[in-house]
C-alpha cells in the first residue's frame, strides 16, 4: 500500500488511489489528489469523496479508470461541467481538469478555462483544501502545499489562498463555508479572513437560498453548533440569512428586571441537545423552540417579564421560516411544528402534580415523538444554578416513569377513538352532521379524562347515553 509522510506521520493512501495513478500514467495525464480528502487524511478524518485533478481532460481519465476497474464501478460524465464521477466499492470519486477562473461581480459562476495545478490550487477555497498529492511517477505521494495549507491545520486556522476581500466577493458562498469548516473542525477563522466575511457579508445575497441553506444544515450537524452560529451572529450574516434568529439576542430591562438572553438560550439547549442526537430536525426544534418570544414578550410590575403563548405562535411560524429556508415543507416540518407548540407541557407537568388525565393527553398530542419531545424539554433546561437543574431532571425522570406507567395500561399514544364516525351514523341512521363530531369528542374527552377506558364497549355505551341527551334515538339491533 503506498503511503505519504507528513508532520512526521505515515501516511497510507487507499488502494483506489494507486490504481488511478497507474492509470494515470498510462493514460499520459498528470494527476493529483486534491482539497477535503487531502485535508481529512491529514486530520485522520475518515472520508470516501476523493477529488482528482488532473492536467487535461477528466472525463478522458474517469472513463479510462472505468475502464480499469470494470462493471463494479458506475460513471456518471457531466459534459457541461467538464466533470465525471464514478462509484466504486464505498468510494465517490469525482475527475475534473485543471481550471482558471474569472469572475463577474453579479455573479459567483466563474469564467472557466484549461489551467495547471498552480491556476488550479490558486483558486480553492481556503488554504486547508489546497493541498495536493502527486499521483505522476516522478514524485508519486508528494505532497503539494502552495499556501501554508500544514501549518493552518496545525494551528486550527481558517484562512484564504489569495486575498480574502477578493475571494469572497468572487464567490460568497465561500463565506458560509468558512464558517461551517469553523464549526466542523473547531478551527478559528484568522482575523484579515474573518475582517473579510464582514466586509463582504452582503454579497450572500446573490446566493441561492438552497445552496446557504445546505451550509446552514452543515453548522447545524456539526459537534457544537453554538460556534458555527456565533460566528454567523458576530460577522452580521445572521441579520441577513435568518433574521428570525438574530432577533433573540439581547435582554432588555425594566425597573431594573431583566429576562435571559434568548438568542444564547437557545445555543445552549441546541448544544444539549447535540449530546443525545444527531437528528437534524430535533436540532431545529432546537433551535425554533423559543423563536417567537421576541413578539410575545411583555412587562408586567408583578410577574416581570413574561412570553405567554411563544409556543403557539412560534408552531404558526414554522412553515413560513421553512418555506422561506427552502426547507422540505413536508413531515418533517409538521414534526418540528409540533414539537415546538409542545415543547412547554411536559415542563409544566414537573411544575403540578401529574395526573394521568394530563399524561394521557400529553400521549395523545405528541403520538410517536413523545421521546423526542421529552429529550427536547431536558435540553431546554439551562440555569445556571445546578441544584435547580437536577431538581427539574429528577421530576422529569418521575414523568417519564408516568408516561411509562399510563402508555402502558391506557393505550392512547396516537390512539383513535374506538367508535368511527361511519358507526355513529349507522347507530343513529343520521347523516353527516355536528352531532356525529361532538359524540366523537365526547368519547374522546372521556378516554383521556379516564373517565372510560379506551374499550369499544365503553364507548359504544357512552355513545348511546350522548346521543339520547342530543335527541337522536339509536336503530334497535
Amino acid at each position: 500500500m503506498a503511503e505519504i509522510e507528513v508532520l512526521d506521520r505515515k501516511i497510507d493512501l487507499a488502494p483506489i488511489i494507486e490504481q488511478v495513478g497507474e492509470v494515470a500514467q498510462k493514460a499520459g495525464l498528470e494527476t493529483y489528489i486534491v482539497g477535503g480528502y487531502v485535508r481529512d487524511l491529514i486530520l485522520q478524518r475518515p472520508s470516501k469523496d476523493i477529488d482528482f485533478v488532473c492536467v487535461g481532460s477528466g472525463i478522458e481519465l474517469a472513463s479510462a479508470v472505468k475502464k480499469h476497474l470494470g462493471n463494479q464501478a458506475k460513471l456518471s460524465v457531466y459534459k457541461n461541467f467538464g466533470t465525471a464521477a464514478i462509484a466504486f466499492s464505498g468510494f465517490e470519486l469525482e475527475f475534473v481538469g485543471a481550471r482558471r477562473e474569472s469572475y463577474r461581480s453579479d455573479s459567483r459562476k466563474p469564467i472557466v478555462e484549461d489551467g495547471t495545478l498552480e491556476d488550479d490550487q490558486n483558486r480553492r477555497d481556503f488554504t486547508i483544501n489546497a493541498l495536493a498529492i502527486s499521483l505522476n511517477q516522478s514524485n508519486f505521494g508528494v505532497l503539494i502545499d502552495p499556501f501554508g495549507g500544514v501549518k493552518h491545520l496545525e494551528e486550527k486556522q481558517i484562512m484564504t489562498p489569495l486575498d480574502p476581500e477578493i475571494t469572497f466577493s468572487d464567490d460568497p458562498l465561500r463565506i458560509m463555508r468558512a464558517i461551517r469548516f469553523a464549526s466542523q473542525l473547531n478551527f478559528d477563522i484568522a482575523p484579515d479572513t474573518f475582517n473579510a466575511i464582514v466586509a463582504q457579508k452582503e454579497r450572500i445575497r446573490i446566493i441561492s437560498q438552497e445552496r446557504i441553506t445546505d451550509e446552514l444544515n452543515k453548522i447545524i450537524l456539526s459537534p457544537v453548533p453554538s460556534y458555527g452560529f456565533k460566528l454567523l451572529y458576530s460577522s452580521g450574516l445572521l441579520k441577513i440569512i435568518f433574521p428570525e434568529m438574530a432577533k433573540l439576542q439581547g435582554v432588555k430591562k425594566v425597573n431594573g428586571k431583566g429576562h435571559k438572553d434568548n438568542f444564547y438560550h437557545t445555543l445552549q439547549v441546541l448544544d444539549n441537545i447535540c449530546e443525545d442526537t444527531n437528528d437534524l430536525w430535533l436540532r431545529w426544534a432546537a433551535i425554533l423552540h423559543d423563536i417567537a418570544k421576541p413578539a410575545t414578550q411583555r412587562f408586567h410590575e408583578s410577574a416581570g417579564w413574561t412570553f405567554h403563548g411563544h409556543e403557539d405562535m412560534g408552531a404558526r411560524w414554522t412553515p413560513k421560516i421553512f418555506k422561506k429556508l427552502k426547507l422540505p415543507l413536508n413531515e418533517k416540518m409538521k414534526y418540528v411544528q409540533k414539537l415546538v407548540k409542545l415543547h412547554l407541557r411536559p415542563i409544566a407537568l414537573v411544575n403540578e402534580k401529574v395526573t394521568d388525565s394530563a399524561i394521557r393527553r400529553l400521549l395523545y398530542e405528541a403520538g410517536d415523538d413523545i421521546d423526542d419531545l421529552m429529550t427536547l424539554c431536558r435540553a431546554d433546561i439551562t440555569s445556571k444554578n445546578m441544584d435547580k437543574v437536577r431538581k427539574y431532571l429528577a421530576n422529569f425522570k418521575k414523568v417519564e416513569k408516568k408516561i411509562k406507567e399510563v402508555e402502558e395500561r391506557d393505550h392512547v399514544r396516537n390512539f383513535q377513538p374506538p367508535i368511527s364516525g361511519e358507526e355513529i351514523m349507522q347507530a343513529f341512521g343520521i347523516e353527516p352532521s355536528r352531532e356525529v363530531g361532538d359524540i366523537k369528542n365526547v368519547i374522546k374527552e372521556a378516554i383521556l379524562e379516564g373517565t372510560i377506558r379506551n374499550d369499544r364497549t365503553e364507548a359504544w355505551q357512552l355513545m348511546l347515553e350522548t346521543g339520547k341527551s342530543m335527541g337522536l334515538t339509536a336503530n334497535s339491533k
